[in-house]
């Protein structure tokens, strides 16, 4: 997720816990709650793992080594051997309490991640495979802003219960937002049954800052077909589009196969878990079907664009697409209120 959520969740799990009494007590709950925020955004430091010439390296490694369950007490441990001697030993703490204190914070990295839809590898390096509850956007507003109100309270009045009211509320709005998915699916299902459809696979995830309207994807032999939902108390569909899935060797007949475009296309189809498609604004460039900022159109957030008259040694240029953001944004509203 964002930067604040997870430093928020990372502060109120060593807040929650942590209880100290020293001369300094006054100041315990804000310091575990520091030391765990900073060790709840030091996963995302591998964003920092780019190439100048791989444009693709950075989907290798983000959300891999420094995510997985394993890593978390070297990850909270690296974190404290940074922290310790500027803040815990000051404050009067041990070694080992400010490595716990972090540890708690990273804990919370990968976990949190994983209920949202990118995908994180939480059991490498036993497996390579991404998972991902999809139950809540990477960002939330409505999740990240009691959350890290109930972390600053609990902070500023040096009480730890008031922490644990945000982590409730993390955990009953994760379980919405799963109750929401639930419903989303089902609404899904029916739709594809209406045209007659047995998809092979669903993608179901929640649309933008929200967990009201929702994003199916549903893959058949040749296509995908993309449309929204609004679940709650008065559902509704909005249908969307389709279009076909790629096929490397028809879609571009002059790419050749030992090539390095021809490399980076198979790991991006790997890293979008094959929901590939070409855009349909331009032949040479590959999406990601499963995000967009509309849930029922397909406007990539990203892409690679491959070139005809590149070099055997040449790279796919890696693209983010963010225009019209307030012309998207006007739309997904609509679809949330109207």
């Amino acid at each position: 997720m964002d930067p604040l959520t997870q430093g928020a969740l990372g502060a109120a799990l060593p807040q929650s816990t942590w209880a100290k009494g020293s001369s300094r007590r006054k100041y315990q709950v804000a310091l575990a709650g520091f030391l765990g925020m900073v060790g709840g955004m030091a996963a995302d430091l591998d964003i920092l793992i780019r190439s100048s010439t791989d444009p693709l390296l950075f989907l290798t490694f983000h959300r891999q080594f420094t995510h997985s369950l394993i890593f978390i007490p070297l990850g909270g441990l690296t974190v404290a051997l940074l922290l310790h001697w500027v803040l815990g030993r000051r404050w009067q703490l041990r070694f080992w309490q400010t490595a716990l204190l972090c540890s708690l914070g990273y804990a919370t990295h990968g976990l949190l991640d994983t209920a949202t839809s990118y995908g994180t590898m939480l059991f490498w390096p036993f497996a390579e495979t991404r998972y991902s509850w999809s139950v809540v956007s990477i960002v939330d507003p409505l999740f990240s802003l009691p959350l890290a109100l109930s972390v600053v309270m609990a902070a500023v009045r040096n009480d730890p219960r008031l922490a644990r009211v945000g982590l409730a509320w993390a955990l009953v709005y994760l379980a919405a937002g799963w109750w929401q998915h639930q419903a989303a699916r089902g609404i899904a299902e029916d739709l594809a049954a209406s045209r007659g459809h047995a998809p092979l696979r669903f993608e179901i995830k929640p649309s933008f800052g929200n967990i009201l309207v929702w994003k199916s994807v549903y893959e058949t032999e040749g296509a995908f077909f993309v449309d929204a939902m609004r679940v709650g108390i008065s559902p509704k569909v909005y249908e969307g589009t389709s279009l076909a899935k790629l096929d490397v060797g028809q879609d571009f007949p002059w790419l050749e196969r030992d090539s390095q475009q021809a490399r980076d296309v198979t790991r991006f189809i790997h890293f979008s878990d094959g929901f590939t498609a070409l855009d349909p604004a331009n032949p040479n460039r590959i999406v990601d079907v499963r995000y967009s900022f509309v849930p029922n159109e397909v406007s990539a957030l990203f892409s690679v664009e491959l070139a005809p008259d590149a070099g055997p040694t040449e790279h796919v240029r890696y693209q983010t697409h963010r225009e019209q953001a307030r012309e998207h944004f006007r739309r997904l509203w609509r679809l949330m209120t109207e």
